[in-house]
């Protein structure tokens, strides 16, 4: 229990710490302080994860499946775009010193040169009055121009002298008016001032480049997303693949086995993508159709009606079924059930001999181990003839060893889902042998379907969604 409060108290950080950092670089450096957009963003980073939170456990939890399907598309979603939102900005960090710097040479290289200093005109000197002349006096009739009579101005009637125009008024040495009636000229403006409020140029680069690799970041996340989703929604597409048995006899030659693994009919995936997988299996005409487990994820309650298509998969020697860890967490006993209404036949520990010459044998998931219904080889297969073919059905390919070892000719299997989100791959491949496709372990062969659904995010990334076609060959044809 000590171990388990670890284990959560561990993955709660680690997911605090990836919201974190998701917000400061997509919506803390891209947006200003109390604006609408940060509020906004910092909502969705709180809500999100919750969301996301609520789509994991409501099945388990017994919450009604309506709320479960609205929880489930945002919340899933939302782990889907955060890993590939995640990888984008860590990429762009090695891209964002690098635009800096790009940016920063082409703003230098594009700066004029500083302009040469204009010279300051002296202080304007104080204007000196113009000297106001002297009247100029008119001599008397007959008086001499020798007379020392008094001056007198000119008679009445005739023009008075001229009246000398008053002096500019002064300006004051800094530039303002020095009296009223005269407007002084505006000094020019230092070439070094700077508007007030306008960012400094390196706090707008930032911003900036801020702005470019977030946006980028989101960009290419939502579109790997999108894309994703789109390749689970129009359903699986139809792989073949030819496999050699030495024992096969030529009765069995080109036999065609469709294997359809990992369904996953939820919240998310429902009738309408059960029929997606009956149309697809019904046209290729198999001879036998193998659905090796996960089929549901939730109760036979809330999703036997989205299996109900099932009922219409045609196959010239029938239809059959084994358990999946899924299964176990929806209730084996009570799917087992329902796909046998369906007209599959499940194939619990036990094995039967197909008319074209080889035998089919299916094992419960080792899921099933927890209430006493995991894989018994000896069980399927113990006392088989060893000179026919087996063919094994079984969900998980972790169960390879024990195949080898009851000597059967081919496995299928799904579970991996082909790693389904990339680099998810990597991971799949330290706990299973095989993540997809067909390889050999000693005599025995072991093909891995990637899965014609998908569990949490309806999306998948490097790891396309396939139903694929087993064709047998015989080397004695």
């Amino acid at each position: 229990m000590i171990a388990f409060l670890f284990f959560l108290v561990l993955v709660l950080a680690l997911l605090g710490a990836v919201h974190w950092y998701v917000w400061r670089r997509l919506v803390r450096d891209v947006t200003v302080p109390g604006g609408r957009a940060r509020r906004v963003g910092t909502v969705l980073v709180v809500v999100l994860p919750l969301l996301s939170i609520a789509a994991l456990v409501s099945g388990r939890a017994g919450v009604p499946f309506v709320v479960q399907q609205v929880v489930a598309w945002p919340g899933f979603l939302w782990l889907a775009l955060l890993l590939y939102v995640v990888l984008a900005l860590v990429v762009g960090e090695a891209v964002r010193p690098v635009l800096s710097r790009v940016l920063a040479r082409r703003a230098a290289a594009a700066a004029p040169a500083a302009p040469a200093a204009a010279p300051v005109a002296p202080p304007a000197a104080e204007p000196v009055a113009a000297p106001v002349p002297e009247p100029v006096p008119v001599p008397e009739r007959g008086a001499t121009p020798e007379s020392d009579s008094e001056p007198v101005t000119e008679a009445a009637g005739q023009d008075a002298a001229p009246e000398t125009p008053a002096a500019p008024e002064a300006l004051a040495v800094d530039g303002t008016q020095a009296a009223s009636g005269t407007q002084a000229a505006p000094s020019p403006r230092p070439a070094a001032e700077v508007v007030a409020g306008a960012p400094a140029p390196d706090v707008s680069r930032r911003l900036f480049v801020a702005r470019v690799v977030g946006g980028a970041a989101a960009a290419v996340a939502a579109g790997t997303v999108g894309n994703g989703a789109y390749g689970v929604l129009r359903g699986p597409r139809v792989k073949r693949v030819t496999v050699p048995l030495a024992k096969l006899p030529r009765a069995a030659h080109g036999y065609r086995i469709a294997v359809v693994s990992d369904v996953h009919l939820g919240p998310i995936l429902g009738r309408a993508h059960s029929q997606r997988i009956v149309d697809a299996v019904n046209a290729t005409q198999p001879d036998l159709i193998a659905v090796v487990g996960d089929l549901v994820d939730g109760t036979v309650a809330d999703l036997g009606s989205a299996a109900e298509p099932l009922a219409r998969l045609r196959a010239r020697h029938g239809s059959f079924f084994v358990t999946g860890n899924h299964e176990y967490f929806s209730g084996a006993d009570a799917w087992v059930d329902h796909v046998r209404d369906l007209g599959m036949r499940p194939l619990r520990n036990e094995r039967l001999e197909i008319p074209a010459g080889f035998d089919l044998a299916g094992v419960d998931d080792v899921a099933g181990e927890s209430e006493g219904r995991g894989p018994d080889f000896g069980r399927a297969l113990g006392d088989r003839d060893r000179s026919r073919t087996a063919v094994l059905l079984a969900h998980q390919p972790i169960v390879i060893d024990d195949a080898v070892a009851h000597g059967v000719d081919l496995q299928l299997s799904g579970h991996t889902h082909g790693g389904q989100l990339w680099p998810g791959n990597f991971l799949a491949e330290l706990a299973n042998p095989t993540v997809a496709g067909l390889e050999r372990y000693g005599d025995t062969q072991l093909y891995v379907s990637r899965g014609a659904g998908a569990w949490g995010p309806p999306v998948r990334v490097g790891a396309p969604s396939d139903i694929t076609v087993v064709q047998l060959a015989s080397k004695q044809a």
